[in-house]
């Protein structure tokens, strides 16, 4: 099954956003692609005001995103916004979402670990979600993550124990010193943490663009990955907008869990 991975830069304007998705799904439909991944936030990028835009999985934004899906005969997966209830000193907050929707599929995932390092807070403005989201495509399962979440291995091995042949990560992965690089390796240990398929969709560079973006936002470095279950990068992107495909093999994942068995081989001490 052909995934791809649609690096791309949002910004404030959502109708323009949901553009940038009917292009690029069109353009990853073309290509086969059964499974095209957007990154976190593709609804409105960071920096910009969330709760004006927040809308539930079944309103507008969604609802466009699964036609173009529809359209295209393909499953979209795309980082949006969703109400949250009130922090408890009565901030307004939203619920950082992905959703995967198309063709019998509409599931969503609300992101579990909350980015709050590197002098950002998440948690002042969003709610974390406490489930873990799986869904099945053409006989293949497929695990959600977000961004942030790619630090904690926990997560994947759950997604790969229950059968997962690919975990799919959009991000909106802040600029700094080396973060670059820990990107890169965090992509590839969660692969072999897990022995899956990893798809790491980030946001482009914004400069890389033309989009200007907000100071100190996490708006994206590009560099997206696509990591085979033994850790080889099988694709890579740079800083700006580009599309990337790799076809998952549930052999490959079945023969590299044999192969290197650290889930059968886990012990809990």
């Amino acid at each position: 099954m052909r995934i791809a991975a649609a690096q791309i830069v949002t910004g404030p304007d959502v109708r323009e956003n949901l553009r940038q998705v009917e292009k690029w799904t069109e353009l990853a439909a073309r290509q086969g692609a059964r499974v095209v991944v957007f990154p976190e936030a593709t609804q409105r990028a960071f920096g910009h005001p969330l709760t004006p835009i927040a809308e539930p999985i079944h309103g507008p934004w969604a609802s466009a995103v699964k036609e173009i899906a529809e359209i295209n005969g393909v499953i979209v997966v795309a980082g949006m916004f969703t109400p949250g209830t009130p922090s408890a000193e009565g901030r307004d907050r939203v619920t950082n979402t992905l959703i995967a929707v198309g063709h019998g599929v509409h599931a969503s995932y609300d992101k579990v670990h909350l980015y709050d390092a590197f002098g950002f807070k998440e948690s002042k403005t969003v709610q974390p979600g406490d489930e873990l989201v799986r869904f099945e495509v053409d006989g293949v399962t497929l695990g959600l993550a977000t961004c942030y979440d790619i630090r904690f291995p926990d997560l994947f091995t759950a997604h790969a124990r229950a059968g997962t042949a690919a975990t799919l990560v959009p991000a909106s992965w802040g600029a700094g010193p080396g973060k670059v690089e820990q990107w890169e390796l965090l992509a590839r240990a969660r692969a072999l943490d897990s022995t899956q398929y990893i798809v790491a969709c980030g946001q482009g560079l914004p400069s890389a663009a033309g989009v200007e973006a907000p100071e100190q936002a996490p708006t994206g470095v590009g560099h997206s990955l696509m990591v085979s279950p033994t850790g080889r990068v099988l694709a890579q992107a740079g800083e700006a907008p580009q599309l990337l495909t790799v076809d998952v093999d549930l052999e490959t994942v079945e023969h590299t869990q044999r192969l290197i068995p650290v889930l059968a081989n886990a012990r809990d001490l």
